[in-house]
């Protein structure tokens, strides 16, 4: 079966960056794509279209079926996101930005949020997550796994089970509805469940804290579940 996407071009990474900031294509959005492609095990382009727009439902509390007017009026808004806000903004920043702008920067990704972060993860983790949820051991994941990049803690539950901590850092006003994991992340949480069990669970700090709370009571779920199938 040959590829049937479509080249955008240099209007990829725009389209992706818009795309991304506002969460358009989440799975409250467009439905749990993957999840429907492998029920489908489609033989065709048209099989698979066919198939998605028949199941395809966004993952929501009341769930929404999934059409073309649908999509249609996604494509819409990005558009717009595009042509109101991000186009505006990229332009001031391409007048405006100097070559000490990018020296700087090269600094700061490689040295001060580095220290950022790692402080960050292990204040969450540390004096957050650990005393709120005290039946768990949690240390820091190993480099050499193939994971490694995606957790940064695992929680053992016992010497075989364990769960995935991603400690994700955003901005005190930041719409944590609009953060989704990538294709790539998702396999790499998939193959964390396959290796130890338990889930992986995205934690968002602000301010070193934790900003979506609700995250403990999954996590407590999660770890009930893991020590009852022992």
């Amino acid at each position: 079966m040959g590829k049937v996407s479509k080249d955008f071009g240099q209007k990829e990474f725009l389209l992706n960056y818009t795309n991304r900031r506002w969460g358009l294509t989440k799975t409250t959005k467009v439905g749990t794509v993957m999840a429907l492609i492998r029920e489908n095990q489609p033989q065709s382009y048209d099989d698979w279209k066919s198939f998605y727009f028949n199941k395809a439902h966004t993952n929501t509390k009341t769930p929404i079926k999934v059409t073309e007017e649908i999509l249609r009026e996604l494509g819409e808004r990005l558009y717009g996101k595009l042509k109101e806000i991000v186009i505006p903004d990229l332009l001031i920043a391409i007048k405006t930005i100097t070559e000490e702008d990018c020296i700087d920067y090269i600094y700061e990704l490689t040295l001060s949020r580095t220290y950022d972060g790692y402080i960050t993860e292990k204040s969450i983790v540390n004096n957050s997550l650990s005393k709120k949820i005290t039946n768990v051991k949690f240390v820091e994941s190993d480099p050499e796994l193939d994971h490694s990049g995606d957790i940064d803690f695992l929680g053992w539950i016992d010497d075989k089970n364990a769960i995935g901590i991603q400690v994700k850092p955003v901005t005190a006003n930041a719409n944590l509805g609009n953060y989704s994991i990538t294709a790539r992340m998702e396999q790499s949480f998939r193959n964390f469940t396959e290796q130890y069990n338990g889930r992986v669970f995205v934690v968002f700090s602000v301010d070193d804290r934790i900003a979506n709370e609700n995250v403990i009571n999954e996590i407590e779920a999660e770890v009930t579940r893991l020590k009852a199938k022992g």
